[in-house]
């Protein structure tokens, strides 16, 4: 196959540089491209900008560039279970911009459109809109950088807020099924911040669990159209099937 495929993910990441800004899918560890994110380990690029609703688990997805120090700053807007995060930001190590999850998604979509901010009523009367919330902390735990206070602008009696687009370097995604001309498709709930991460880089790069040829996938079923996918990488059966749970619950028996 030739098209936008590369052969394997550690060229797909190759070119990749320190303090590259990175768009990454996933919500929790459904969906997280997995197999790129090791690939970027291995490369060895640090003091990366990453645009994630999360930043993984310990010791999974984004969560094993974190624990090498790779990530100097995290846009998102849910931190989780992630002690190792936490213990970075509240020490000085990580910079970290929270926002609310649908303006996030919204950000991440108005770049990928061109739109370059728009108003939201997300965030209204907090410090999200008001500033103040600690971007940055010292070593020694206090606050040394907040977040500003964001322009308001009122609609019709209505106040809102303005928020910017969000664009990025590069964009690493997975998909269920995926053609060499780019065209993704995701499974359920994958198909969450995959398709607007991907939308946001200036090169995305997609890994698929299953590669086919152009036609197959049926346009009515296509989430993401190739224009806004620039490389494509092939899983093997074992990468595919790599899916771990962030908190497995079980019910009593």
């Amino acid at each position: 196959m030739t098209g936008k495929t590369v052969p394997t993910a550690a060229e797909a990441v190759a070119d990749i540089g320190d303090g590259a800004s990175i768009a990454v899918g996933g919500f929790g560890l459904t969906g997280v491209p997995h197999t790129l994110i090791r690939a970027l380990y291995e490369q060895g690029a640090g003091g990366l900008s990453v645009v994630s609703n999360n930043c993984g688990a310990d010791g999974h997805g984004l969560g094993i560039l974190l624990e090498a120090g790779r990530i100097r700053e995290v846009t998102g807007s849910y931190i989780g279970n992630n002690a190792e995060f936490a213990r970075r930001y509240l020490h000085g190590e990580l910079d970290v911009t929270l926002t609310p999850q649908g303006t996030l998604a919204e950000r991440l979509r108005a770049g990928g459109c061109g739109i370059p901010a728009f108003y939201t009523p997300a965030g209204i009367g907090t410090q999200v809109a008001e500033g103040g919330l600690p971007r940055r902390h010292t070593p020694d735990g206090r606050v040394a950088a907040v977040s500003r206070r964001k322009e308001l602008r009122e609609f019709d009696g209505r106040p809102y807020v303005l928020e910017h687009a969000i664009t990025t370097d590069f964009a690493l995604v997975r998909a269920a099924r995926g053609d060499r001309h780019g065209n993704l498709v995701f499974a359920r709930t994958a198909r969450n911040f995959n398709p607007l991460a991907a939308m946001a880089g200036r090169i995305t790069i997609a890994e698929v669990e299953a590669l086919v040829e152009p036609g197959e996938l049926d346009p009515d079923h296509v989430h993401l159209p190739g224009v806004f996918v620039q490389r494509v990488v092939a899983l093997t059966p074992h990468q595919a099937a790599y899916k771990p749970v962030e908190r497995r619950t079980v019910r009593a028996a």
